[in-house]
């Protein structure tokens, strides 16, 4: 079923949106493997972020992290992960992209424990977002509000690629931890310094079995298994740590083409 299996979630979760923001909310919008066809309910979370005119209050943050957090329950197991941002700083885009408030399973327990510096401190700036809001333009879903190319200009290929490169420039230690994430993010970043392509992991990994060295064909024909099914594949430490390095020196003698350097 995929995502539409939390199809009703996604709707009850716009809803309670509509009741709290009311006329200060621009738009949600749908991205990440949701909307790029390799979503797996086992290994993917639902993102989301969330467009506003106005800043919002610390009383309005903290019914919105209560709310976000009862859906969360309802979720996948890696949960919901959404950000919110002002209008202003997407259309032109602004780069680190600043944030009223963020969400993640990963920041649960600070928020339970102590739900008042959360919101203090959950606002900044998140390199992250360029990437997000590139899905988000090219191929994301409007689930409520204006549609996206009013909301969204094109994020730049310095930015966009920064934002990447911030992600996997530490492949070569990352990769032992999770793997199947790196190999296959390595494979999509690849894929976009050479050829601009704007792939989700799946489609980076498929680019790769096609486009790297044959001796790396069987690390990323593992990956994509383990990342598309519930089965857990073992890797090759050492062949792991070797697509690495090779991945980040191909990353490297493009990377200058596009990040202006």
């Amino acid at each position: 079923m995929g995502i539409k299996k939390y199809q009703n979630l996604l709707d009850r979760f716009v809803q309670k949106n509509i009741d709290l923001l009311g006329d200060n909310l621009i738009g949600i919008y749908l991205h990440g493997s949701a909307v790029t066809g390799c979503f797996n309910a086992e290994k993917s979370d639902i993102d989301l972020l969330t467009v506003v005119e106005n800043d919002l209050s610390y009383e309005t943050k903290k019914m919105y992290m209560d709310m976000t957090i009862e859906f969360n329950k309802e979720a996948p197991p890696k949960g919901m992960e959404l950000s919110i941002v002002k209008e202003e700083f997407l259309k032109p885009f602004a780069y680190p992209t600043p944030y009223e408030l963020h969400f993640s399973l990963m920041h649960l327990d600070w928020y339970r424990s102590n739900p008042n510096e959360y919101i203090e401190k959950m606002k900044g700036t998140d390199k992250d977002l360029a990437a997000h809001v590139t899905v988000i333009y090219h191929r994301g879903k409007t689930l409520y509000g204006k549609e996206i190319k009013e909301v969204f200009s094109p994020v730049g290929k310095k930015e966009y690629f920064d934002s990447l490169w911030h992600d996997i420039h530490n492949a070569k230690t990352d990769i032992l931890n999770n793997p199947t994430y790196i190999i296959l993010n390595l494979c999509r970043v690849l894929a976009y310094v050479k050829v601009c392509l704007v792939l989700s992991k799946k489609e980076g990994g498929e680019w790769g079995l096609m486009n790297v060295p044959e001796k790396y064909r069987t690390l990323i024909t593992a990956a994509l298994e383990e990342y598309q099914n519930d089965a857990k594949v073992s890797t090759d430490e050492e062949q792991a740590e070797e697509f690495a390095e090779y991945m980040l020196s191909e990353i490297e003698k493009d990377k200058e083409k596009i990040s202006g350097k």
